[in-house]
């Protein structure tokens, strides 16, 4: 599974706060939500962001609260992926379950440079960068690909008992 976009940069510990502010929490419409992406933490940044973004962070991405509002609003603004330092544990977990491909590449925040096209491979581990040089991680494993491919856990499971979502 391959992915490109333009990258939107964003440093370490974005909390889900940034992602999705709380006053909009009162709503669980993905669309909705979308509108509102990094509202706070870059004003404006939904009105710049083109569809097959991918966003690239230091560490900590997706720390706070454990809220599914704020990967949600990523997927539904059109971001293909979100690659970073690394994760909170939980925003992690919901990311998958919920179908936004998410990766751990230590160093990338220095390595790329904000709206340069990349290009990230899920099966190889691979992140290759405008200037040619290609970053590794640990690959997807194929089932959690699978999940992304599917459109997140629920539909995962749907599919493996023969049923649709």
């Amino acid at each position: 599974m391959r992915l490109s976009g333009h990258a939107r940069l964003f440093g370490s510990n974005i909390n889900t706060d940034d992602i999705v502010p709380a006053r909009y929490l009162n709503t669980s419409d993905p669309v909705e939500l979308a509108l509102h992406l990094m509202e706070d933490a870059r004003p404006g940044f939904i009105d710049t962001l083109e569809k097959g973004s991918i966003i690239v962070a230091g560490g900590n991405f997706g720390c706070g609260s454990s809220r599914e509002h704020a990967p949600i609003a990523i997927r539904a603004a059109g971001v293909s992926c979100v690659v970073a330092e690394g994760f909170a544990r939980i925003f992690f977990r919901n990311a998958i379950n919920i179908g936004l491909p998410i990766v751990e590449v230590p160093g990338i925040a220095s390595a790329v440079a904000e709206g340069e096209t990349i290009s990230v491979d899920l099966s190889q581990g691979s992140v290759q960068l405008a200037s040619g040089r290609t970053v590794m991680f640990s690959p997807f494993p194929p089932f959690m690909e699978e999940i992304v491919r599917k459109g997140g856990w629920m539909p995962y499971l749907l599919a493996r008992q023969g049923r649709d979502a």
